[in-house]
């Protein structure tokens, strides 16, 4: 069974050298075959490290990009380029950087096998973060499910049969949200438990303001349930406290309205054409082994 293995990577070639270490030394079952993806958004920083022999990995390539687009565009670039140009049955994205710990990756294999061709995702159930981002954390789930219905557990580590890959390649939320792409175009998911790991090397890319971002780009996704919730919202807030309106009360309000706004400014991101054109970003391939 031919596994790819997506890693998205801006600059941290220390982490992913170190991941693909970690890759190398699992006791993966001979059945599966894996290989590794790396897109490369652009990285301005020296790779290192590239004298390291990867015995159990078939092949490892490095999609360098000739533009920087973002996290979640190298990912749908990476799944556009393994559906059109690799052979493969399921695809495996996964961050570079050590807090998707690559020892859980034979526990989404394990899981395939009953998977019934269905996606399996990793959904998280302890995180390494501070206690302030893990509360932040939660305030986004819940805000999530408040505005979409959808509650969203998972991030970019999971694994993807090639049936899912063609349906989010041709979906144009891909090029926006991953984890809010996936949730639309699949309706059966099937969770395995995932702790996030900690990074091999520096702190987390995750400011509080990416995940403020993260969380209105997955539930821009799902706008329309998203607009007619925050409309319910403001009819039957407004008509709560018309009695007593004031600045302070209107302050819900006046975040709700900035929300909108940044929801419908991340909605243009859903450009399909854009997305169609990805693989020209493409600068070079280069193959590791």
């Amino acid at each position: 069974m031919r596994i790819k293995i997506l890693i998205p990577i801006y600059n941290d070639w220390q982490s992913v050298f170190k991941l693909l270490e970690q890759i190398n030394d699992l006791s993966i079952s001979p059945e599966f075959q894996i290989s590794v993806i790396i897109i490369n958004d652009a990285s301005n920083h020296d790779r290192q490290d590239e004298n390291k022999i990867f015995d159990n990995i078939h092949s490892v390539k490095i999609i360098n990009m000739k533009i920087n687009q973002g996290h979640a565009r190298c990912i749908a670039t990476g799944l556009k380029y393994i559906f059109e140009k690799e052979e493969f049955d399921y695809v495996i994205p996964m961050d570079g950087d050590g807090e998707d710990r690559p020892e859980e990756i034979k526990d989404l294999l394990n899981k395939i096998d009953n998977s019934n061709d269905k996606p399996v995702v990793g959904e998280r159930v302890k995180r390494s973060e501070n206690l302030m981002f893990k509360v932040c954390y939660q305030i986004h789930k819940l805000i999530t499910l408040t505005f979409t219905g959808k509650s969203i557990k998972f991030g970019n580590f999971t694994c993807l049969p090639k049936t899912t890959v063609e349906k989010m390649v041709k979906d144009k939320s891909t090029w926006n949200s991953f984890s809010g792409a996936l949730t639309k175009v699949e309706n059966d998911l099937i969770s395995i438990p995932s702790i996030r790991g900690n990074r091999y090397f520096g702190p987390s890319k995750m400011s509080f303001y990416n995940l403020i971002k993260h969380s209105l780009s997955i539930i821009s996704v799902f706008r329309k349930t998203f607009l007619i919730r925050s409309a319910l919202f403001i009819i039957l807030y407004v008509w709560i406290i018309k009695s007593n309106a004031s600045v302070i009360t209107a302050i819900p309000l006046i975040f709700l309205l900035i929300a909108v706004y940044s929801v419908s400014n991340l909605a243009l991101r859903e450009n399909i054409n854009e997305f169609k054109r990805s693989l020209d970003n493409i600068g070079n391939i280069e193959k590791l082994k």
